[in-house]
């Protein structure tokens, strides 16, 4: 679900050049956020409401971190790094989604996340580290371990209710949905969202920090080599943290401005969001113009003949 509104300030544009011919055009809506909820940049609506999707996981982790599933379990940081991920199913991955069951005596039978189209397991499927960490988090406090992922289970009233409290809104206000994988997901404004990783970014919250900690020190865990997010982690040295969700959305928060920032592509499009995101952080500054360089050539290049381009800038508020 996306809810829009006229916006108040022009959208960007991400052109599809075919030998430098616009061919296709995608819609895109970005806001920036600070730690307090303040909007400091935009281009299109802040208010317009979208499903965050597996952006959401870092907030989604608040579960684990809260609650002492951590040191009852004895887990680490690559856990919980691979429990906010958004994984590409592969040996290393899988294996860690597994240790979390393991030494939560959890069977991986319990995941009800789908088994990815050729693979074996439902280990390997990209959210299983969020559905074993909200299965350690029910193992800890003796809740049913068989319905974990219906959105009436304490653990996903749980994370309700922490996004709430970090939003200061009721929880009651903040309208849910089945996501692909089977647990809730939740519609929220771009502003929301922008704030939410500024929140995570400020470092002011411990159980936030941890999160944060974990995603920027293994971010191959959080994607995968060659994946938006891992990339642009690893270029910027622990200082953005990056998540991407499904149907056009990414976030990233700056640790070192306690900063946030939100994009919606209206059609939901994956390649124009990473060049979205190319585009804004090199107007905020987020970024140098190496990395920026090293990203283009990774996610704005298609092939010898085509390559996507974004126009348009962020007015700052």
């Amino acid at each position: 679900m996306t809810r829009l509104k006229r916006p108040p300030h022009p959208r960007l544009e991400i052109h599809l050049l075919r030998e430098g011919i616009v061919e296709s055009i995608h819609q895109g809506e970005v806001v920036v956020a600070d730690d307090r909820g303040r909007i400091l940049a935009v281009a299109g609506n802040t208010e317009t409401v979208s499903f965050m999707r597996s952006a959401m996981k870092p907030f989604q982790a608040l579960a684990v971190t809260s609650t002492g599933v951590m040191e009852r379990f004895d887990l680490n940081d690559k856990d919980l790094a691979i429990i906010c991920s958004s994984h590409q199913g592969n040996i290393e991955q899988a294996r860690q989604v597994f240790n979390i069951l393991w030494r939560a005596d959890i069977e991986p039978s319990y995941l009800k996340c789908p088994i990815p189209n050729g693979k074996d397991s439902a280990l390997q499927y990209n959210c299983s580290g969020k559905h074993a960490g909200m299965l350690a988090v029910c193992q800890q406090r003796n809740w049913n371990l068989d319905n974990y992922f219906h959105r009436s289970n304490p653990v996903q009233q749980l994370i309700l209710q922490k996004v709430a409290e970090l939003l200061s809104i009721p929880a009651a206000e903040i309208m849910t949905a089945r996501d692909d994988c089977g647990v809730p997901t939740y519609a929220l404004e771009l502003g929301q969202m922008a704030t939410l990783y500024a929140k995570l970014a400020s470092g002011n919250n411990i159980d936030l920090e941890r999160i944060i900690r974990a995603m920027t020190n293994h971010p191959t865990m959080i994607a995968g080599e060659g994946a938006f997010d891992t990339e642009l982690m690893n270029l910027t040295d622990g200082i953005l943290v990056s998540k991407s969700g499904a149907e056009g959305i990414q976030c990233i928060g700056n640790m070192s401005q306690n900063m946030g920032l939100a994009i919606k592509i209206l059609d939901g499009s994956k390649r124009a969001k990473c060049a979205t995101a190319i585009h804004v952080l090199k107007q905020m500054g987020w970024i140098s113009p190496t990395v920026a360089e090293n990203l283009g050539d990774k996610f704005l290049r298609i092939d010898d003949y085509k390559r996507l381009e974004v126009a348009g800038e962020l007015s700052l508020l």
